[in-house]
């Protein structure tokens, strides 16, 4: 059955997801709402991997339930790295470029919980249905939250 596939997917985009969430917040803790909504909504998308490792079991998955935490050292000191060499020397254009980054994430995310659903119903599995009915509503908030910010915070560092 192709809903493993899809399992296994969801389960990738979210534990990345989660990660460049946490990613975002750590480079950003001067701006004190990016910071903590930033990691508010990163728990989301850890609830949402232990879930899906959960249910995965019923199709035979062995999906790790233990979320991506923090960037490793390595990750910072790369995007550290990153960072100097210019890539992006201001933190305005930081923030558009990780909310950009992180719309697409869950954008993308949110089209995989919308196809995991259709699976679901397809094949009348239940408990998958209704997981993906809980947790695409805060997918979908993920994406509504770095749409706005994007849109908050373009015209201050585009104009200035």
């Amino acid at each position: 059955m192709k809903l493993r596939l899809a399992i296994e997917e969801l389960h990738r985009s979210e534990n990345h997801l989660a990660g460049a969430l946490l990613a975002m917040s750590d480079r950003h803790k001067a701006d004190h709402e990016i910071f903590h909504v930033a990691r508010d909504i990163a728990r989301w998308s850890q609830d949402h991997v232990r879930a899906l490792a959960d249910i995965g079991q019923e199709f035979g998955l062995d999906l790790d339930p233990e979320p991506e935490g923090d960037p490793t050292i390595l990750e910072k000191t790369r995007q550290k790295a990153s960072d100097l060499m210019g890539r992006s020397s201001a933190p305005g254009l930081l923030l558009l470029a990780d909310l950009r980054h992180i719309y697409r994430e869950a954008s993308g995310t949110s089209l995989d919980w919308e196809l995991l659903a259709q699976g679901a119903q397809g094949a009348r599995k239940k408990e998958l249905l209704e997981l993906a009915q809980r947790c695409h509503p805060q997918t979908l908030r993920q994406v509504r939250w770095a749409n706005g910010k994007l849109k908050e915070s373009a015209t201050q560092v585009l104009v200035s």
